[in-house]
């Protein structure tokens, strides 16, 4: 999955994700907004032909955006690991 980073600061990201849908997108940010250190998380899906979704994320206090996010993508990619049929 590709993502294009557009502005990142301390506590404040803003990408990107080309070619996803909103399943994986809703899940994201479910995810992010029911962590303790998550102030704001969305995305903005813009046209459904010519934009790639825009996700915008700012952590509280002095939390890593990014160490945060990997975080939960890691979280999410163990629960779908676990999935046996």
């Amino acid at each position: 999955m590709p993502v294009k980073v557009l502005i990142m600061e301390k506590n404040e990201l803003r990408f990107r994700i080309v070619g996803e849908s909103h399943t994986a997108l809703q899940m994201l940010r479910e995810r992010l907004n029911n962590h303790k250190n998550i102030d704001y998380a969305n995305y903005f899906p813009g046209h459904p032909e010519l934009d790639d979704p825009e996700f915008f994320i700012r952590t509280k206090g002095k939390v890593s955006v990014e160490k945060l996010l990997k975080e939960i993508v890691q979280d999410i990619s163990k629960d779908f690991s676990a999935v046996s049929l």
